[in-house]
C-alpha cells in the first residue's frame, strides 16, 4: 500500500490550483477591493456576501460563520473528502502526478471510495455513449430525433443507451477492474439473487455531473413497452450522489449563470437540452425531486450581482395543476433566495422541449423573456380558483391571497402588490384590500368560515336595505325592472335571500294588497332569521332625504332602482376589467377583444343611465 503523498507534490498542487479558480466553480466571486474577492458563503445561509477569498495568499475566510483555509481545505469541506482525496482530486485537474513516501509514480489504487466511484461512473458513461450507436438503440435515437435533437446534440450532453440486458454494464465494469461492491455502492448495479445486475436496462441515459464536471449519477428514460418501471429512473442516494442538491446541467450552465446573473429552472433533461440549444444556456433542472433549500443554496452562490447582490431565478413549470403546485412550492422558499424569482409558463402548456419542436428556438427564448414575478403567479393561481363574478367569491379570493401579500416584509412593496390584488380580483377598493392584509399581519383576519357582519353605515348596504323596503312596502312603485335584478346583485347574503323570496313569491309585479303580500313573503321565508328580517324591512320607514320630502314614492323608488342598477353595472365593469387584466392581449387576443367590446358597451350603458 502506498504511503503519504510527498510534501513537495502537495505544494505543487497548491501552486497549480488557483484558489479563486477552484472556488469559482462553486460560487460567483466579485471584486472586494485590494485584489480580494467575495461571494455568498457555501457553508451557511446568507444574503449579503461575507465569504472572502485572497488569491495572493491562497486563502479563504468567511466573516459570517468563521470557516477558512486554503484550496485543499475548501475542496475537503465542499465535497466531504479526506485530505488525501482532496489533494488527489486537485492533482488530477491540475495534471500533477503524485508520488508517495514508499516510492512510485502510479496513482494509489486505494485512493478513496469517492475517486473509485467517480472513475466507475466515467467508464459507465463512455460505455453508454458507445451503445447509443448500436442497432438495438434505434428506439433511443428515434426518441431524440422526434424531440429535435441530432447526434451532435446527444454527444454534447453525453446522452447514451443502456442495453436491455441483465448484466451488460456489470460485465464491462468488471473487465475494467471495478468490484461488484463499487458498482452497487455507486448505484450502477443492484444486488440480485445471482449477483449484481444492471440498474438501467433498455433506457436512454443522461449522465448527471456535479458543478466541477465529474459524473456522479445517471437519469434514465423508459423506452420499451415491456418496461414496467417508472418513466424516469434516477441513481439512488450514494456516497457521491445526493439528489436534494444536484442540478442537472449546472456544469454546462454555471459560466452563463454567473455572467447573466440568471438561472432558468426547467423540469427535465430534454428541457435543459432544448433551452441550451435554443440559446438559453442558463437552464438547469432538478433530478427527480422538487426544487428545495439545498438547490437554492447551490444556486445562491452563483447569482451575486456585482451592483446590488441580486440575480434572477426563472422557473418554467408546465401550465397544468401539477406545474402550478410546483411553482407554489418554490414560492414558499422565495425568501431564501438572494435573487428575484419569476415564473414562465407557456399558455398552451408546452414544455420548452415541445415548444422548440413546434415553434423553434426563438419561441423558447421568448418564453423565458415573458416571465412574470413568482409573487404574481402565486397570487393569480390562488385567485383563479374562485368565482370573481360575485362578491362572496371576491372576498374568499382576497382572504386566500392576503396571507401571501402579508408575508412581504417591505411595506412599500406590500402596498404595491395590494393594489395589483385589488385590480385582479375586481374589488376596486384598495383600502379594503389593505385592511384585510393588515388583519393577517396582526393575526386578526376572519376565519375562513366566519361570515363578516354587514356594516349598516356602508352606503351599498344602506342602498340595498332601502330598495328592499320599497319592494316590501311599495312594490307597485318599482315596476317590472326590479324583478329582472339577479340575486347576486345584492352583496349582503341576508339581503340576497330576501330578494330571492320576493322572486319566489312571483316578484313585485304580482303583489296585491300589502297585508297579503307581507304574509305571503313571510310564509315563503326559508327560516326564522329571514322571516324576522322581512318583518323588520316591512315596518321600518324609508330613509328619504329631508330635502326631498315632497318627492313621491314612485320617484324615490325609481331613484333607488337607478342607483342600484348603476352600482351593479359598475361591479360588472370592474369584473370585466379584472378579467382583462388577467388575459394576455397577444396570446389570448380573441377573448381579450371580445371582453373589451363588452366593456365598451357596459360603459356606454352606465353613461346613459347617469
Amino acid at each position: 500500500m502506498a504511503g503519504r503523498i510527498r510534501q513537495e507534490d502537495i505544494a505543487i498542487v497548491r501552486e497549480r490550483s488557483p484558489i479563486d479558480g477552484v472556488i469559482g466553480e462553486y460560487l460567483q466571486l466579485i471584486g472586494a477591493g485590494g485584489g480580494n474577492l467575495k461571494g455568498l458563503c457555501p457553508f451557511h445561509d446568507e444574503k449579503t456576501p461575507s465569504f472572502n477569498v485572497t488569491p495572493s495568499r491562497g486563502l479563504y475566510f468567511c466573516h459570517g460563520c468563521g470557516v477558512g483555509g486554503d484550496v485543499i481545505k475548501f475542496v475537503q469541506e465542499i465535497d466531504h473528502l479526506s485530505f488525501a482525496e482532496a489533494v488527489e482530486r486537485l492533482a488530477g485537474k491540475a495534471g500533477v502526478q503524485l508520488r508517495y513516501e514508499e516510492g512510485g509514480y502510479v496513482q494509489r489504487k486505494d485512493s478513496g471510495q469517492r475517486a473509485r466511484l467517480l472513475a466507475a461512473h466515467k467508464e459507465a458513461a463512455e460505455y453508454y455513449q458507445r451503445q447509443l450507436t448500436s442497432p438495438e438503440a434505434g428506439v433511443g435515437r428515434r426518441f431524440l430525433m422526434d424531440r429535435g435533437f441530432q447526434a451532435a446534440d446527444a454527444a454534447h450532453f453525453g446522452v447514451g443507451y443502456a442495453p436491455n440486458e441483465w448484466e451488460a454494464l456489470v460485465r464491462h465494469l468488471r473487465a475494467q477492474g471495478f468490484t461488484d461492491k463499487e458498482m452497487i455502492d455507486g448505484g450502477l448495479a443492484v444486488q440480485g439473487r445471482r449477483g449484481p445486475r444492471d440498474r438501467f436496462r433498455g433506457r436512454l441515459i443522461w449522465p448527471i455531473r456535479d458543478v466541477s464536471g465529474d459524473i456522479i449519477g445517471f437519469g434514465a428514460r423508459k423506452l420499451l413497452d415491456s418496461d414496467d418501471g417508472p418513466k424516469y429512473l434516477n441513481t439512488p442516494e450514494t456516497p457521491i450522489y445526493h439528489k436534494s442538491s444536484v442540478l442537472y446541467g449546472l456544469d454546462l450552465a454555471k459560466s452563463s449563470i454567473a455572467k447573466a446573473k440568471k438561472a432558468v429552472v426547467v423540469e427535465g433533461y430534454t428541457d435543459v437540452m432544448a433551452c441550451h440549444l435554443a440559446g438559453e444556456t442558463t437552464a438547469i433542472a432538478t433530478c427527480g425531486t422538487a426544487f428545495g433549500e439545498a438547490h437554492i443554496k447551490v444556486l445562491r452562490g452563483m447569482l451575486v450581482d456585482r451592483a446590488e447582490g441580486r440575480g434572477e431565478v426563472i422557473f418554467t413549470f408546465d401550465g397544468d395543476s401539477a406545474g402550478q403546485r410546483a411553482a407554489l412550492r418554490a414560492f414558499e422558499n422565495d425568501d431564501k433566495f438572494a435573487a428575484q424569482t419569476f415564473v414562465a409558463v407557456q399558455a398552451d402548456g408546452l414544455d420548452p422541449c415541445d415548444l422548440r419542436v413546434k415553434e423553434g428556438d426563438a419561441a423558447v427564448r421568448d418564453l423565458v423573456a415573458a416571465r412574470v414575478p413568482l409573487y404574481e403567479f402565486a397570487i393569480r393561481s390562488r385567485i383563479a380558483s374562485y368565482d370573481l363574478d360575485n362578491p362572496e367569491g371576491q372576498m374568499k379570493a382576497l382572504d386566500a391571497v392576503a396571507p401571501i401579500v402579508a408575508g412581504i416584509r417591505d411595506a412599500g412593496r406590500r402596498k404595491a402588490w395590494a393594489a395589483r390584488v385589488d385590480l385582479w380580483i375586481g374589488l376596486m377598493d384598495e383600502r379594503l384590500v389593505l385592511t384585510r392584509i393588515a388583519d393577517h399581519l396582526k393575526g386578526t383576519a376572519p376565519k375562513p368560515r366566519e361570515r363578516p357582519k354587514a356594516d349598516p353605515n356602508d352606503p351599498t348596504v344602506e342602498l340595498e336595505r332601502e330598495l328592499l323596503k320599497m319592494a316590501l312596502q311599495r312594490p307597485a312603485t318599482l315596476g317590472p325592472a326590479y324583478d329582472t335584478l339577479p340575486s347576486d346583485a345584492f352583496t349582503v347574503p341576508e339581503h340576497r335571500t330576501v330578494h330571492e323570496t320576493v322572486r319566489t313569491a312571483g316578484g313585485v309585479a304580482s303583489a296585491g294588497q300589502l297585508m297579503e303580500w307581507s304574509a305571503r313573503l313571510r310564509d315563503l321565508a326559508p327560516g326564522d332569521e329571514v322571516r324576522t328580517l322581512i318583518t323588520q324591512l316591512s315596518v321600518d320607514p324609508p330613509k328619504t332625504d329631508p330635502k326631498l320630502d315632497a318627492v313621491s314614492d314612485d320617484t324615490y323608488s325609481r331613484a333607488l332602482l337607478a342607483r342600484f342598477m348603476e352600482l351593479q353595472l359598475t361591479r360588472e365593469i370592474a369584473s370585466l376589467k379584472s378579467k382583462l387584466g388577467r388575459l394576455n392581449p397577444v396570446s389570448e387576443a380573441e377573448e381579450y377583444n371580445r371582453l373589451f367590446g363588452d366593456l365598451v358597451a357596459l360603459e356606454q350603458r352606465r353613461r346613459g343611465m347617469r
